[in-house]
């Protein structure tokens, strides 16, 4: 879909342009807007709501017409979004509320249901790690780790990585002098250091963190009918062309079961999916958790 007159947006304050945010993804995902849903959400007069509503109209006039019956307001069939925003945005906005106030109640736009998240990251322990990564600090931290049991290190984080199933920081490890990702959850204990970053422990020199690794899915050979698949991942000629970091290339074909054997061999109803390329994982180094993955060594 294309956006309608984006450039008109420019001349807009930033207040009003969310506020006009909201009309626009109502509209395109619950197909209706009132006045109420702008008064309630932002704290503002009828006449206002009443305002922003006749500018997204000036803005987008194919998109909103007003229903005398229901009075209210509901988005057309001719509908062109105005704003852009991604998936994972307005799936984060259906399920949990739209806004990122704390004041205006919160709630899922539609009925959702999201079991999977066992282990919510410690929040206390989460701004520790947030803080030192915004303020380029180091960290010192009681680890808990499998094969360690309870440690201390000294780490310098630089990124939050969310492997599909639990929250992982990425950092320089002091300790074992290399960059490597912790388990937020098995963080027990974090504090800021003031002590020195050198530019061996910055995220420049992290290698698997800035290598790019292009990674071609197809549907399992397995599969009796693989166009099933080619949809639901919109491929294009039968394949999927995705761009990850090495130091998460793991991550995301454990998550996916995605087939890393050469042969296309594992079995399983949930092996969907096939990594037709496999020798572009030469050099990862988290490829331990890929399944069916062999060395090429």
């Amino acid at each position: 879909m294309k956006n309608c007159n984006p450039a008109n947006l420019v001349d807009i304050g930033q207040p009003q342009q969310e506020r006009l945010f909201h009309i626009d993804f109502k509209l395109r995902f619950l197909g209706t807007i009132n006045r109420n849903d702008l008064v309630n959400r932002f704290g503002i007069k009828e006449a206002a709501a009443t305002r922003d509503i006749a500018l997204y109209k000036e803005l987008a006039p194919n998109n909103i017409t007003y229903d005398t019956k229901a009075k209210t307001y509901i988005g057309t069939e001719q509908f062109l979004p105005l704003f852009k925003y991604q998936g994972s945005q307005a799936l984060s906005a259906l399920c949990y509320g739209l806004g990122d106030d704390h004041v205006a109640s919160s709630g899922s736009l539609i009925t959702t249901e999201s079991p999977t998240q066992l282990n919510l990251p410690n929040l206390d322990v989460l701004a520790e790690i947030t803080r030192a990564i915004h303020q380029k600090k180091a960290l010192v931290i009681d680890y808990r780790s499998l094969s360690s049991g309870l440690t201390q290190r000294e780490i310098v984080p630089f990124a939050l990585v969310d492997n599909g199933l639990r929250w992982h920081v990425r950092a320089y490890d002091r300790k074992r002098a290399r960059f490597t990702d912790f388990v937020i959850n098995r963080i027990v204990f974090a504090k800021l250091l003031s002590t020195k970053i050198t530019k061996s422990e910055t995220k420049e020199s992290d290698i698997q963190w800035n290598r790019i690794v292009e990674i071609h899915i197809v549907p399992h050979p397995k599969l009796q009918y693989p166009e099933t698949i080619e949809v639901e991942y919109g491929m294009t000629n039968g394949m999927l062309k995705i761009f990850v970091r090495a130091a998460v290339a793991g991550y995301v074909l454990r998550h996916w079961n995605i087939d890393c054997s050469p042969e296309h061999e594992l079995q399983g109803a949930e092996f969907h999916l096939w990594l037709k390329n496999t020798p572009t994982l030469y050099g990862v180094e988290n490829l331990a958790i890929a399944p069916g993955y062999r060395s090429q060594s």
